[in-house]
């Protein structure tokens, strides 16, 4: 699966910035998500030696049972710039995704996606790059502010920046601290926060993006599940 080629990697500061403000008007708003089945996950690992690792996982809903694992190493072209990580990391992002066999339905994102001081963090970046439907699930604010959250898991309050709500503050597991949940692409917020809380698999954060996040370590070994390495015996696709 092919991502667009909506600009050149290739660029200085200021022009990053001038193409999250051209494409921010590009992210839809409006829910297109129909019964995902497949949800991936996508994080991307510190630099070690100027290399990083990014980690693309595949979940099938509702079990949330790991299906694939796809990764990509290098060495970001991009300079480390607050408000811009997403010309840094999204290139390594996207050539773990180019790899799937399997297609998502959803993707959820360790990052922001309209909470964003440009309303266009790497969740809507990469929803845009890719098309798909996608999520930011961030572990802290960015822009905004929020008032209390209650102490239950569902509980949140929107997140307000220049008078405009850019996500919400979301408590996803009793006793820990709320995520910062927004709109990547294609979906309305009270469908974001409904399908976190969903792939929330009695951790803070949702299991795509935290199994992500370990193989993105190099914790969980690249391929397909076992299951799906099966179907392919099977089908006489791989002996």
């Amino acid at each position: 699966m092919k991502a667009k080629p909506l600009h050149s990697w290739q660029v200085s500061i200021a022009q990053a910035q001038d193409i999250q403000r051209q494409l921010a008007g590009q992210v839809s708003r409006t829910n297109h998500l129909d019964n995902p089945q497949l949800i991936a996950g996508v994080d991307i690992s510190a630099e070690r030696a100027g290399e990083a690792r990014a980690a693309v996982v595949v979940l099938r809903f509702p079990q949330l049972a790991l299906a694939e694992v796809r990764v990509a190493q290098g060495r970001p072209s991009f300079p480390y710039v607050p408000g811009l990580l997403s010309f840094r990391e999204s290139p390594l992002i996207i050539a773990a995704w180019e790899k799937l066999e399997l297609i998502p339905d959803l993707l959820l994102v360790d990052g922001q996606g309209l909470a964003h001081p440009r309303r266009f963090g790497l969740a809507s970046h990469l929803g845009l790059l890719l098309d798909t439907p996608a999520i930011g699930c961030a572990k802290s604010v960015l822009c905004g502010q929020h008032g209390p959250v209650g102490e239950g898991p569902g509980s949140y309050a929107e997140l307000i920046d220049g008078g405009e709500v850019v996500g919400a503050a979301l408590r996803t597991k009793l006793g820990q601290r709320p995520i910062i949940v927004s709109i990547g692409h294609k979906v309305d917020l009270p469908t974001a926060m409904d399908w976190v809380l969903r792939c929330c698999k009695g951790q803070r954060m949702p299991e795509p993006t935290r199994l992500a996040h370990e193989a993105a370590a190099g914790q969980l070994k690249e391929g397909l599940s076992e299951v799906k390495l099966q179907e392919r015996v099977e089908q006489g696709r791989l002996l």
